[in-house]
């Protein structure tokens, strides 16, 4: 008989598993717990803290810095292999051939630290965004040299792995350039303009020379609006109960009037300019929101009926936009501010801006 299967192996019940990575941990946040990448973060950190702040910076042989890159090191290791090989065999085409590609290489290393070199670099103030989108900082980049200067990348510094996020441009000789550097920020507020990187690898791509700018710039970032943005809040009466006509509710007015030139075409009443088209004629009636509106509008923070803060701050945001929409006076409360019903670009900015910080 053949000799019975040896049964499987179990393990005991109390025997210890195998150790897994916890939950929601990410390769990059495993790397980051590692002595080493600790280390090297810490010490970018403190060196990047000792540059200086400024929107303008000049390209100097102090502040730009060259690395071979791997296919730099690759170049040398053949050109090693070629040259124990060219002595070995007393090969006078090897010794040609190798001392051709190091001189090539050579040259090109002195390219590409001359392409960023003597260069300019200004930043222009940011204007404010909402989060949520990609903040783009508008940089300039301007050259006096006699020869055009080719294949120079700017990125947020610790952004610019992914090749979508580099922004790439030339600078034509004795001109200027302009270049887009997309960045996204994570939380509203005044932020400062984070450290950026602008890089090259021309000619020969052999060569990565950089180096790090941090600008004295800030930038606002808006919270996000509520999407869907819901209805606006009842209005409270006036204090002085001025106003002749009646209202049905924030943004729907009945007093209306023969338009006048000049009108925001928001306040036409449409449904009445169609009917009269219908009829023949081309008379446009507009709102009179001056003498129509009897409540004043107040964005409260305590109207916003949401658990979350940030949530209700996204629900202001929504607000304060659509009532900018219709053209309606608005306040604003917060538990440390109060703006005074208004309306217009200025206001709305002063809401926005105080949604940003509160």
């Amino acid at each position: 008989m053949p000799p019975a299967a040896a049964p499987a192996s179990v393990a005991p019940a109390n025997a210890p598993a195998t150790a897994a990575p916890p939950r929601g941990a990410t390769p990059s946040r495993l790397a980051a717990l590692s002595p080493l990448a600790f280390a090297r973060g810490r010490f970018q950190r403190w060196w990047q803290a000792r540059l200086p702040l400024s929107d303008t910076l000049v390209l100097t042989q102090r502040n730009v810095y060259i690395l071979p890159t791997g296919a730099g090191w690759m170049l040398a290791l053949t050109l090693v292999v070629l040259l124990i090989a060219s002595i070995n065999f007393q090969l006078n085409l090897g010794y040609l051939l190798t001392f051709l590609l190091a001189g090539s290489a050579v040259v090109g290393m002195h390219l590409s630290h001359a392409t960023l070199r003597g260069i300019t670099l200004h930043l222009k103030a940011p204007e404010p965004h909402f989060l949520g989108g990609s903040t783009a900082f508008e940089v300039q980049l301007f050259s006096d040299r006699n020869t055009p200067r080719h294949g120079i990348a700017l990125s947020v510094h610790g952004h610019g792995k992914a090749g979508h996020d580099w922004a790439l441009t030339d600078v034509p000789a004795q001109g200027s350039a302009s270049v887009q550097v997309a960045f996204r920020p994570e939380r509203r507020g005044l932020h400062r303009v984070p450290t950026l990187m602008a890089e090259t690898r021309f000619p020969l791509g052999t060569f990565r020379v950089w180096t790090y700018w941090r600008p004295a710039a800030q930038v606002l970032v808006y919270p996000a609006p509520e999407v869907p943005a819901p209805p606006l809040p009842p209005g409270e009466p006036r204090a002085s109960g001025t106003g002749s006509a009646s209202t049905q509710g924030i943004g729907e007015f009945d007093g209306v009037r023969a338009y006048r030139r000049g009108d925001p075409l928001k306040l036409v009443v449409w449904k009445k300019a169609a009917k009269s088209l219908a009829t023949g004629t081309d008379d446009l009636v507009s709102r009179d929101a001056q003498q129509a509106q009897r409540h004043e509008l107040w964005l409260d923070l305590a109207h916003a009926a949401l658990p979350d803060h940030e949530a209700r701050i996204s629900r202001l945001t929504a607000w304060v936009l659509q009532a900018d929409r219709l053209g309606i006076d608005y306040g604003l409360r917060l538990p440390a501010l109060e703006l005074a019903p208004d309306t217009g670009a200025a206001h709305r900015q002063r809401c926005l801006e105080a949604l940003a910080l509160c």
